[in-house]
């Protein structure tokens, strides 16, 4: 292992509607690759229109605090949440977070108001991607003001399905001012932005946001970043954050943050 300080601070277990393992083997698959500290971010998609988010939230938590007490001496559980489209219901978005005591929070758009998460869209059915786009930041955006979580996710997630699975090659240079406002936002607030190394294993080949606007954030004045698999499989956890810290020294940044009850914690990439 290229780097002594591993950490991967966004995985699903089996509460994530899309996971498929028990938080346990997600922490021993951790062990046994030799990562220091492992967040469990299950979603929690605050549009749900059919989620019993007591039941959710609170199997998630359980389940996370556990592992952190039976893993404690071989690995650092954090207990985390990954807070999908809570702008689109504040109260509930705020309800939960201050019923639980997460460590992490991770702050997502994964749709526009009432349309399908990006995952599920055929970008050759005639979407204006570039309006879809513009849509999106705007929406980042105001995530960003609302600005109750500790770390942006996937800040060009769209790109992950037109760019990494239907090959659809986007002007990124159309939304410079959109992003740099997002940018500008987190670092007046304080808040870290998340390198996702998901996109190294599609077509993309690349991580989330791409370096150029990591070095942005760097060049503007960002200080904190986090880095995530995004994995929602035991076998994947890890996958791609040698790779991300490489990227991440090559845009300045000696150091990596991570989020213990909500404060943030420098680690030297070493």
């Amino acid at each position: 292992m290229k780097y002594a300080n591993f950490y991967d601070l966004h995985t699903h277990s089996k509460h994530s509607f899309d996971g498929h393992h028990s938080c346990t083997l997600m922490c021993e698959s951790a062990v046994q690759k030799g990562l220091k500290g492992l967040a469990i971010t299950d979603h929690c998609e605050i549009d749900s229109k059919d989620c019993d988010f007591n039941k959710l939230c609170s199997s998630q938590f359980f389940d996370t605090s556990k592992a952190a007490t039976v893993f404690s001496g071989s690995l650092e559980v954090f207990k985390g949440i990954e807070l999908g489209q809570a702008v689109y219901d504040k109260p509930l978005a705020e309800k939960i977070l201050a019923k639980y005591d997460y460590d992490f929070v991770l702050g997502s758009i994964h749709n526009l108001r009432d349309m399908e998460d990006f995952f599920f869209l055929d970008y050759n059915k005639g979407y204006d991607i570039y309006d879809l786009l513009g849509r999106y930041f705007d929406t980042e955006y105001e995530l960003c003001e609302w600005n109750k979580f500790d770390s942006l996710a996937h800040l060009t997630y769209p790109l992950r399905y037109i760019t990494g699975k239907f090959g659809i090659e986007v002007d990124m240079s159309r939304f410079s001012d959109k992003i740099d406002k997002i940018l500008a936002l987190l670092i007046k607030n304080e808040k870290a932005l998340e390198i996702n190394t998901s996109g190294y294993f599609n077509i993309m080949k690349d991580i989330l946001p791409n370096a150029e606007i990591v070095a942005r954030y760097k060049e503007l004045g960002g200080k904190y970043i986090t880095l995530g698999s995004d994995s929602h499989y035991y076998d994947k956890i890890g996958m791609g954050i040698e790779q991300g810290l490489d990227a991440a020294k090559k845009c300045g940044f000696e150091y990596f943050t991570v989020y213990r009850k909500r404060r943030p914690y420098l680690i030297p990439i070493e």
